[in-house]
């Protein structure tokens, strides 16, 4: 008993040894896996780097495996992103130094140009091909223009300058890189300058107002004019209209005098045709009754109704005895002892105004 009581402490302190070992070596292969296992985040590609040399093999989204120590690993976004270029100085033609407070450069970079792009300027291409060029473009437009243009008058334009620029030289340096728009902030210039144009400005301004005043005062005065022509043309119309209407009233007024007038001389002409007609027919009718016997039977029809009778062989001066014919046959007949009566005087007289 004793002795097999003192060999169990032997054993124990053999095994001892062993399991520290295969502890130790699990750590520092888990540590090896943990290390060699690494992460690519959606939109980006990873490139992979081993004793400081770019490996052509690119890794998409999701873990990958590399071998530790040796190989190395950057990821490249090939979504849009913003590059913010801060306080740029800017030299312009007239001396005067100003600042951009601010650049913001959207761009982004195609899959297909990541291998080729990271080779020729390394994972922080943005600072060989956009930052550097910022300053190179800002520079070169600020040193052909005054500060007024800078500032002001050409300040709308500086953005899509530098994008204009920087995309013709990525055309050709790096394909694949497109930017896509810049955005600049308001340069900082001298506080004296500053003070000036805001005093340029607020003249500016009063002329501004001034000229819109002028502009609103002509425009009533353009419309109480036209508004006045407008008023003048409807009287003028109104005017015209009422004339056109008397005279159209005058005409229909003539029109029915003359229809009036028309329609009297034709009653009129119809009336004297009708009468000289009549008066015609009568005389037509009296020359045929006007003869020797019919007037020889009137001549005694009036003797018989007379109730005057004229005896001997002179009669009265002032005795109307008709035509000549009439009174010569009655003298004719007086010297033969005949009688006249004032009744067939009368019918003498009736008879000669009828023919």
């Amino acid at each position: 008993m004793p002795g097999s009581g003192g060999e169990i402490p032997t054993r124990s302190r053999r095994r001892g040894p062993a399991v520290t070992v295969a502890l130790t070596a699990g750590l520092l292969l888990s540590l090896l896996l943990w290390v060699s296992v690494h992460k690519v985040e959606e939109g980006h590609l990873a490139v992979y780097y081993r004793g400081g040399a770019l490996l052509p093999t690119l890794s998409r989204p999701g873990y990958h495996i590399m071998i530790p120590i040796l190989t190395t690993y950057r990821t490249v976004q090939t979504t849009l992103q913003t590059d913010e270029v801060k306080n740029v100085p800017c030299g312009t033609s007239g001396g005067v130094m100003i600042y951009i407070d601010r650049i913001e450069v959207m761009n982004v970079l195609a899959p297909y140009a990541v291998y080729d792009v990271v080779r020729n300027y390394t994972a922080d291409y943005d600072k060989a091909l956009i930052f550097n060029k910022i300053h190179h473009e800002l520079n070169q437009f600020c040193s052909i223009h005054t500060l007024q243009e800078v500032y002001i008058e050409l300040f709308d334009q500086i953005d899509e300058n530098l994008k204009l620029a920087l995309q013709q030289d990525l055309n050709t340096m790096a394909p694949g890189l497109t930017i896509q728009a810049v955005r600049v902030t308001k340069p900082k210039i001298p506080e004296a300058i500053r003070r000036n144009f805001e005093l340029v400005e607020a003249e500016k301004t009063k002329l501004l107002i001034a000229t819109q005043k002028q502009k609103v005062v002509e425009k009533e005065a353009e419309t109480e004019r036209r508004k006045a022509v407008i008023e003048a043309e409807k009287i003028a119309e109104v005017a015209k209209i009422q004339f056109r209407q008397k005279v159209m009233e005058t005409l229909t007024e003539k029109r029915i005098s003359e229809l009036e007038d028309a329609a009297y001389l034709a009653r009129q002409k119809a009336k004297a045709d009708a009468e000289y007609y009549t008066a015609q027919k009568a005389a037509d009718s009296n020359k045929l009754k006007l003869t020797p016997a019919y007037l020889e039977l009137m001549k005694y029809q009036a003797i018989a109704t007379n109730s005057k009778l004229y005896f001997g062989s002179s009669l009265p001066s002032n005795l109307f005895l008709g035509s000549s014919a009439f009174e010569h046959m009655i003298a004719r007949t007086a010297k033969g002892g005949h009688l006249v009566s004032e009744t067939e005087k009368h019918h003498l007289r009736a008879q000669e105004s009828t023919t």
